[in-house]
């Protein structure tokens, strides 16, 4: 059994005015948060949530993961982007020429996400809720793939994806050259262990993998509500939920 992917997390200057765009965007609901953020739980076949989680430190860079959504037709596209500018969304620029289909956003804290045109293949079979775009390495693509048991859907010229056998997302990794790593990351995975699982074997088993230490170098470590610090093979970091 291995840990399932219990939340995509964002730090947020105000995680509640964040969690509303969003919320409204996807057609979310939030749910009760155990900490100090807040929590939307899908309404589809995601199979994960999204969390908001405070910070005291500005986003600086552009983000390594993004959210990718589909539309139906150009006109559902365009639907898209203004419901995502009425809602407090900015246009977002990451380098994009003009020529591109498909239209880049950003949240009312810049986090960027694309909205895709329609006709998409590799996205074809997905929901609204196309894909996590990260940068990220070939050997990333393939510890995400071990970590989750999820297995790849696409593993070609560096750049892999997975996807939960269940369906929802796909997680891409999109290969070199990979952007520079400036401060910490502002979205990140929470995840769980398996149900009746041990934390400490799962640690075990994710360093086994090519995880590393997310502390400062003296082990892995747990916070005060029992998550454990860690980071995948890039040196991205995630945490490891305490068992429920």
């Amino acid at each position: 059994m291995t840990s399932h992917l219990f939340a995509v997390c964002f730090d947020a200057l105000e995680p509640a005015r964040v969690a509303r765009f969003w919320s409204a965007l996807l057609g979310w609901e939030p749910a009760e948060d155990p900490a100090d953020g807040v929590t939307l739980l899908p309404n589809d076949d995601t199979g994960f949530r999204l969390r908001f989680v405070p910070t005291t430190e500005p986003k600086v860079t552009q983000n390594q993961m993004h959210f990718d959504l589909t539309s139906t037709s150009l006109e559902n596209q365009r639907e898209t982007v203004a419901r995502a500018l009425d809602l407090g969304g900015q246009h977002a620029d990451v380098g994009q020429t003009g020529d591109e289909g498909h239209v880049v956003l950003a949240d009312p804290e810049g986090n960027e996400f694309c909205v895709i045109e329609p006709g998409n293949n590799f996205l074809a079979d997905c929901g609204f809720v196309g894909a996590l775009a990260c940068d990220g390495s070939q050997d990333v693509g393939y510890f995400w793939s071990g970590a989750l048991g999820w297995p790849l859907v696409w593993d070609q010229d560096q750049e892999t994806a997975i996807r939960s056998p269940h369906g929802g997302p796909k997680v891409t990794w999109g290969g070199p050259p990979l952007e520079p790593r400036t401060g910490r990351e502002r979205v990140y995975f929470d995840l769980a262990p398996p149900v009746g699982g041990d934390q400490r074997a799962e640690v075990d088993r994710l360093l086994s993998l090519g995880a590393k230490d997310g502390g400062a170098g003296a082990g892995v470590g747990r916070d005060g509500a029992g998550r454990v610090a860690m980071v995948d093979p890039d040196g991205t970091r995630f945490s490891l939920l305490p068992p429920r």
